[in-house]
């Protein structure tokens, strides 16, 4: 960690991109300090940041691969751009010995936006699913907000890919100490989610989940509980009654306020699209 950037850790961060300090903008772009909001995160001058990156964990910053991937970047929207920067990094390490020491740089990096990347050589990976799952706790760990997301998004298509093995291995995830890797598991598994594919066997069939969520239907984490509760808003859009079935045993099972609020939530949509009282 940069000693020399603790002074702007505790920043609230700007409201608007042109109001972003020059200083805290410098410090973004060498990699030096995370990202505190969506400003930030979109003020990011990427190919300035990947080069750093790219010096800090051991790869050539002036390879021709990242050269033209930094051309094409204007052609891609935002998100996507951040994919190809990824994938541009994880092709240089092809030819190197120590492909997991620049793995594990990227990894632990300062900057959330590399550890995003990391995220990215996951599925890059082609491990199977539960190699692709041990590789993406530290992720679903991690301090920052942005990393979780990525975390979860990094192992959606290997989990659609083979749903049953997946719901079987997160079952102790959802058991875990940490609330941010309870909340993985429930998120990973969202039968709609929120820019992701969706997972058509359980909007068909959201109770082959349910072995996974049950542990959750209390969890003191708000955290949690909001992603247990927008899981069950998702799956009531297919399954309304199923939900409705749910929500009024958990509450009749587990009356407290935690199971509560995630029933309320999680009835949301079939609330408003109930018919007015005569």
């Amino acid at each position: 960690m940069d000693d020399s950037v603790d002074h702007l850790r505790s920043r609230k961060g700007a409201f608007r991109i042109a109001l972003i300090p020059a200083e805290v903008l410098e410090a973004l772009n060498d990699g030096k300090l995370e990202t505190v909001n969506l400003n930030e995160f979109l003020a990011l001058e990427l190919p300035r940041l990947a080069r750093k990156v790219a010096v800090h964990i051991g790869l050539d910053a002036q390879s021709e691969r990242l050269i033209d991937t930094f051309a094409m970047l204007p052609a891609f929207k935002p998100m996507q751009r951040h994919g190809h920067i990824a994938r541009a990094l994880y092709d240089l390490t092809a030819e190197l010995a120590e492909r997991d020491a620049v793995a594990h740089r990227l990894a632990t990096h300062p900057s959330d936006v590399a550890r995003c990347w990391a995220t990215h050589w996951i599925a890059m990976s082609g491990l199977p699913l539960q190699a692709q799952l041990e590789a993406a706790w530290r992720f679903a760990a991690d301090p920052h907000f942005g990393v979780r997301e990525m975390a979860w998004m990094a192992v959606r298509d290997a989990t659609i890919r083979s749903l049953d093995e997946a719901l079987r291995l997160l079952k102790p995830w959802a058991l875990d100490p940490d609330a941010n890797i309870r909340r993985f598991a429930s998120e990973l598994t969202r039968p709609r989610g929120v820019w992701c594919a969706q997972i058509e066997q359980l909007k068909a069939e959201p109770w082959r989940a349910i072995e996974l969520l049950e542990p959750l239907r209390a969890d003191p984490s708000r955290y949690v509980q909001n992603s247990v509760a927008n899981w069950l808003n998702d799956a009531s859009r297919t399954q309304p009654d199923w939900v409705e079935e749910i929500c009024a045993r958990w509450q009749r099972d587990s009356d407290l306020p935690e199971t509560r609020y995630i029933a309320r939530r999680a009835l949301r949509t079939l609330s408003r699209q109930a018919p007015a009282p005569v």
